[in-house]
């Protein structure tokens, strides 16, 4: 709340004591009601869908473990972006993302390296295959080296995707 201005923040506890039904409010419910306000204030959403951008995680520990991934845009929303990474979908604020201004063609390269990496993909993959794909999935380029490109088709061959 105290990136709010003081008359905000008042307004933030009401609303959040209105939500929890007249108790004090967990704090979930006062971040969303936070979330919403310093949302009006925003420039609006300018990101298209299979935009590719980096997810920025930093105050946002939702996205723990996701900084520095990139992404691509499923759903354009008001103040927030739905993206696909090689392991699911987020919701994310537009303050945590950056986009990396790829052409349609690189942006059209990341989505098949997206669904390739999403198919191999499993927790029950040895760790050591498991950090390789989460690497990819860290990539600031739209391409694999020719040796990534070899990595993950033997990986797809013996995964039988």
């Amino acid at each position: 709340m105290t990136k709010l201005e003081p008359q905000e923040q008042q307004e933030a506890w009401l609303r959040a004591v209105e939500l929890a039904g007249g108790k004090v409010p967990t704090g979930r419910i006062v971040k969303d009601v936070v979330q919403r306000i310093m949302e009006r204030t925003q420039a609006p959403n300018t990101y298209q869908v299979s935009e590719v951008c980096q997810i920025l995680a930093k105050d946002n520990p939702e996205l723990r473990g996701k900084g520095g991934c990139w992404g691509i845009v499923s759903q354009v929303n008001e103040f927030s972006c739905t993206v696909k990474t090689w392991n699911g979908e987020y919701t994310v604020g537009l303050q945590h993302l950056k986009s990396y201004n790829y052409l349609p063609a690189e942006c059209e390269q990341m989505q098949v390296i997206c669904d390739r990496i999403s198919r191999v993909y499993s927790s029950s993959l040895e760790e050591s295959v498991q950090k390789f794909l989460e690497s990819l999935g860290r990539l600031k380029r739209s391409y694999l080296t020719g040796l990534e490109e070899k990595l993950l088709s033997v990986l797809e061959l013996e995964i039988k995707v």
